[in-house]
């Protein structure tokens, strides 16, 4: 892991420019727009706490206490689902920057996303992937011999964009324990650009012996329609 971590590094670095823009059936007043540059390996949740304030300020008292969800094109964001996989999936490499998106106090669409009024619930299901993840690499080895200090500085290292902090903690969740050669399986999802994915287990090595590479993954996993391939724990484990 030390040979890859100035490539860990610049893939956590990162970074996507948004404009945010309030639904327009929502105020009656022409709002300033928000423009941040949000981190691909984060939640919309964790970094949106002043898209909020902004425009709280142009919507009416009944809608204050809405839980605010975003749209981009139409299409309702998933919460969690890491930023960088909903550009991704939504925009990919043909779309044009700041990445638009509309925010909403009104009218969840509860069919389709998750409620989410806490970062309690992000962290939640942080870490239930990362669980998952190691139950998969190490049988839950490295997870379960965690104090809760480690969880948590797992979570504030996200939370707080601090690479080094999280890292200290997360590179035992990347290398193999003492009595297996290597990972047991690999933990990984297929995203399909409908928002659904695949999820099966994978080895690290081929049936040959032969260590397993992206396009073996993407045979694996074969769809005719768009295909992204994203390690469980947001390629945080």
């Amino acid at each position: 892991m030390a040979n890859d971590r100035e490539i860990l590094r610049a893939t956590w670095e990162g970074r996507i420019p948004v404009h945010f823009k309030l639904s327009e059936t929502e105020t009656e007043t022409e709002p300033e727009e928000c423009f941040l540059l949000v981190p691909r390996m984060s939640y919309f949740p964790l970094v949106t706490d002043k898209v909020r304030k902004h425009f709280l300020r142009f919507i009416s008292n009944e809608l204050q206490d809405g839980e605010m969800w975003l749209d981009s094109a139409g299409t309702p964001l998933k919460w969690h689902f890491p930023i960088g996989v909903l550009y991704d999936l939504l925009i990919g490499t043909d779309g044009t920057l700041p990445w638009h998106i509309t925010v909403h106090f009104s009218k969840f669409p509860d069919e389709i996303l998750i409620s989410c009024p806490n970062r309690e619930i992000v962290e939640s299901h942080f870490m239930s992937s990362l669980k998952e993840a190691d139950v998969l690499k190490h049988r839950g080895q490295v997870i379960s011999a965690m104090q809760k200090k480690d969880h948590n500085q797992l979570w504030l290292g996200l939370v707080n964009d601090k690479f080094d902090q999280f890292w200290a903690v997360n590179r035992r969740l990347m290398e193999p324990i003492p009595d297996q050669d290597g990972f047991k399986h690999i933990p990984v999802r297929c995203y399909n650009e409908d928002g659904t994915y695949q999820q099966k287990l994978v080895a690290p090595s081929t049936e040959t012996g032969q260590k397993r590479t992206l396009q073996d993954l993407l045979d694996d996993f074969s769809t005719p329609i768009s295909r992204l391939v994203q390690p469980i724990g947001s390629m945080m484990a």
